[in-house]
């Protein structure tokens, strides 16, 4: 019989399991889907890519913006009520430098400082933004120069390559084994990148490369057992794309996982949960948080096996000053199962300094 004790702990979980509600299979609409959605409650626009300067320089970059719905304030009629949150990130890694530089912001919408277009991409926090060109389809990332003490400033262009790649079963996203846990998620692989990086006492550096966009949007997208996530998503050399994650538990053990793979001109490949397995290989301890991240890892999936391997293994974000998490996330090689680099991407991995709480 189980005990009080082990009863009174499932409580929180048996709560939230009544109170969430599944996410209705849609067809996705665009133009209007790469706009905000304020009726969920948490959402991302997430950009990550690979660049290269003159000399054969190279740096990633990450722009991420998040929106979160307050639920305490919803009922409130005052403009002043602070409704929705507004998040965002940014990062730069110098792999010849040997750092990462990042930056975060938070602000509530409204009056000028932060908004989120429910009509298309464009967000702004202050002169940080993230906006998409209807006419073109094409992407701009400005973060300012002088942003901060980590002195760095990016201005980004992003033209995509290939059609949009909807995630799991037409967009909509599973997470975890009850149907409530999911995102509507789709990604822009590919993009082509073109713009300018600017280091604190140096020359801005013109810059070409790859990038991948995500942007998903959900109700309850985490299980109450679990403590965070692995993350891939990998622009290939040949053009093809690779998504993989899984969520995980307090031991290590995965909870769910899933992810997509598509060739060039082909059609996507949705993973199942039985479809991915993740092996972690070296960890790199954090001197600071004390997180212990596998910075390599083997990833098994039905379009083959590979190697995620980081470029550089301090690339944790201490993110405490917007939305409370500390996390790795950093640019990171491909290899095949010979040990080939066959592209480049990033990997994210939360909940390893603390469980993350969306």
């Amino acid at each position: 019989m189980p005990t009080r004790r082990h009863t009174l702990a499932l409580l929180p979980a048996l709560a939230w399991a009544m109170s969430a509600k599944a996410l209705p299979p849609r067809t996705l609409q665009f133009p209007r889907d790469f706009g905000s959605h304020p009726e969920l409650r948490t959402e991302w626009w997430y950009i990550t890519g690979h660049a290269e300067a003159a000399g054969g320089r190279r740096l990633g970059f990450q722009v991420t913006f998040f929106r979160s719905r307050v639920d305490a304030t919803q009922p409130m009629r005052s403009a002043f009520a602070a409704k929705q949150l507004l998040f965002a990130h940014a990062a730069v890694t110098d792999l010849q430098g040997r750092q990462l530089r990042h930056e975060q912001r938070i602000a509530r919408a409204g009056f000028g400082i932060a908004s989120a277009s429910e009509a298309d991409t464009d967000v702004r926090l202050q002169d940080w933004s993230l906006a998409r060109d209807a006419a073109s389809g094409r992407y701009q990332a400005e973060v300012a120069a002088d942003a901060g003490a980590e002195g760095f400033g990016l201005s980004l262009r992003f033209a995509p390559t290939q059609p949009l790649l909807l995630q799991g079963s037409a967009g909509l996203s599973r997470k975890g084994p009850d149907a409530s846990q999911a995102s509507y998620y789709y990604s822009e692989p590919q993009l082509a990148v073109q713009g300018r990086i600017a280091l604190r006492g140096q020359a801005p550096l013109d810059v070409t490369g790859r990038a991948w966009l995500d942007h998903e949007w959900s109700e309850a997208l985490m299980h109450p057992e679990a403590v965070g996530w692995d993350w891939t998503g990998m622009n290939l050399d040949d053009g093809s794309a690779l998504t993989a994650f899984r969520l995980r538990r307090r031991d290590g053990s995965a909870l769910w996982v899933g992810g997509s793979w598509r060739a060039p001109g082909g059609a996507v490949q949705a993973f199942g949960p039985q479809d991915v397995r993740f092996t972690p290989g070296r960890v790199w301890a954090s001197p600071r948080s004390g997180g212990r991240y596998p910075v390599q890892w083997t990833i098994e999936t039905p379009a083959g096996r590979f190697e995620v391997a980081s470029l550089l293994d301090d690339q944790e974000l201490d993110s405490r000053g917007s939305t409370g998490a500390i996390y790795w996330e950093g640019l990171s090689a491909l290899r095949d199962a010979q040990g080939r680099t066959v592209g480049h991407g990033y990997l994210e991995m939360t909940g390893y300094a603390a469980a993350l709480r969306l």
